[in-house]
């Protein structure tokens, strides 16, 4: 399957949505994109993970690095999956990503509103 990270915005801030498997070969695409998005220092970012067919440790590591990243530069970084989305969402609960990185079911969503 073809992997894509599409640039957009979600409810008025940055987001990068997931297309494709985000695994040991693509985590370091994800991570070009996120990098380049915190050059701008966004107050916020989103990762929407709801077209992600697959993820690895690699891309759950990925997540995890760009959340720290984020911190380092002042913006907040939210993961979008919602549970609909059985394979992606299953590994995030098992990692417990949560406790890391807040994980929403939809963008809509505020930093207040975590899904777990």
């Amino acid at each position: 399957m073809l992997f894509v990270v599409h640039r957009g915005a979600a409810h008025g801030r940055p987001a990068l949505s997931v297309r494709g498997e985000l695994d040991v070969a693509t985590a370091p695409r994800l991570a070009e994109s996120v990098a380049s998005e915190l050059a701008a220092k966004p107050r916020s970012l989103v990762v929407d993970l709801t077209d992600t067919t697959f993820l690895d440790s690699s891309g759950a590591r990925e997540l995890v690095r760009a959340a720290r990243r984020a911190a380092d530069v002042g913006t907040s970084v939210q993961v979008v999956c919602p549970r609909g989305n059985t394979p992606v969402r299953l590994v995030i609960d098992l990692l417990e990503l949560h406790l890391l990185v807040p994980v929403v079911e939809s963008a809509a969503l505020t930093d207040g509103e975590v899904g777990s």
